[in-house]
């Protein structure tokens, strides 16, 4: 963990509906029905008209009334500062059904999809708080391993692809290589990193 201020109070968790407004603070301030819900992964056009009349904060909503919510958020000295997209692989179908991102064993994991620090909070030691605090969640649901994606480099990363990490955040948050995929993102190959909680 990076060193805070003594009394920096850090805390995750599930963002479940009583949270919702904090979750909408770090990932769709201006709260855009356009703009990203982090929904990509998880649903499709007919899902997001099911669950939420099309409206695709409707639908992120009751995502966050399932069993699992689909991803947890971080608070500083509690202020809502970063938020990580993380769920049973299974239950990630975009993931579940990619060619790009195949499975490397038959480990049920759980899969890191995004990660996002609120815009003037980065650079302060949120994103390793927000892992462990993923990672945490995930073995309190019974995960036997974490996975992400992220890429690896050599300078600074295209911020529209920041969401999916890169392999020095993962391996200061304990993660290690274990395999690569065919997928990119700003043109860079993403690896497959896991940590056993």
């Amino acid at each position: 963990m990076p060193e805070s201020a003594p009394n920096t109070q850090w805390r995750t968790h599930p963002v479940t509906p009583e949270i919702f407004e904090d979750f909408a603070d770090v990932i769709n301030p201006t709260r855009r029905d356009t703009h990203c819900w982090c929904l990509s992964h998880r649903l499709g056009a007919k899902d997001i008209e099911g669950l939420g009349g099309g409206s695709r904060e409707a639908a992120m909503r009751s995502l966050c009334e399932r069993e699992n919510p689909p991803g947890v958020i971080t608070y500083r000295d509690g202020v809502p500062v970063g938020w990580c997209s993380i769920g049973p692989r299974a239950e990630i179908p975009r993931l579940a059904a990619s060619k790009l991102i195949r499975p490397v064993d038959e480990v049920p994991v759980w899969s890191i999809i995004c990660v996002v620090v609120r815009s003037g909070h980065r650079r302060q030691g949120v994103t390793a708080h927000l892992l462990e605090g993923a990672v945490q969640y995930a073995a309190s649901r019974g995960a036997p391993a974490v996975e992400a994606h992220p890429v690896d480099p050599a300078g600074r990363m295209d911020t529209t692809m920041a969401f999916v990490g890169t392999r020095a955040m993962f391996e200061r948050a304990g993660f290690r290589v274990i395999g690569t995929t065919d997928a990119v993102a700003s043109r860079m190959p993403r690896l497959i990193m896991r940590r056993d909680p």
